[in-house]
């Protein structure tokens, strides 16, 4: 059985929780990513940030990037996998709290983040048919 190690998107990279959103932004368009981990000063994981997150909670809201902190949009319970976990486990933790993406940890390090896409690539196609319903469910 595949293990999230083998799929997953390594070396991922996080954006600091007193980082702009416009540093968030601009890290995203240079790496082409859509989404950033946000770590806290420990580089422990407290949040994801989404491109849409930038859009729809700053700027549509009248939010200044150049003062918005990344920290500022850390909300809610941050889910992840361990990169020794089956794709299975990843999966059933996509499809029971409904995101696309999962930071991947390893001895409490962020070491890659999976998503629907990855899984997609490499995965029977029953299964990541059954993880897009679950997902949008």
């Amino acid at each position: 059985m595949p293990m999230v190690k083998d799929l997953m998107t390594p070396n991922a990279e996080c954006i600091g929780e007193k980082d702009t959103l416009r540093r968030a932004a601009e890290r995203m368009r240079s790496l082409d990513v859509g989404s950033l981990p946000i770590c806290g000063e420990n580089r422990k994981i407290i949040g994801m940030l989404t491109d849409r997150d930038i859009v729809v909670r700053c700027l549509a809201e009248g939010g200044d990037p150049d003062i918005v902190l990344a920290g500022d949009l850390a909300q809610g319970r941050l889910y992840w996998v361990d990169s020794e976990a089956t794709i299975e486990d990843a999966i059933a933790v996509m499809s029971e709290h409904q995101v696309r993406r999962l930071p991947v940890i390893h001895d409490h390090r962020l070491v890659g983040i999976i998503c629907q896409a990855d899984i997609a690539r490499h995965y029977a196609e029953e299964r990541v048919g059954e993880l897009v319903e679950g997902i949008s469910a």
